[in-house]
């Protein structure tokens, strides 16, 4: 909704400046710019690819890097 503000907190204290830092590698690497006056589907495109590689971090830690 318009004018309401994102109050997520990360699941682990201390990573919310890990996170942004990670949001801002994979917008440079999709080679798009972050913002409220960006459409909604390029923040939204790095938002999944951030999510891509949190999972597949996430199936090689618990296949124990085995792939």
């Amino acid at each position: 909704m318009p004018g309401e503000r994102n109050t997520n907190q990360p699941a682990v204290a201390g990573a919310g400046r890990a996170l942004d830092q990670f949001k801002m590698e994979v917008a440079n690497e999709l080679g798009v710019s972050l913002g409220g006056d960006r459409p909604s589907r390029e923040n939204g495109r790095v938002g999944g690819e951030m999510t891509k590689r949190m999972i597949q971090l996430a199936e090689r830690q618990l296949g124990g890097g085995i792939r």
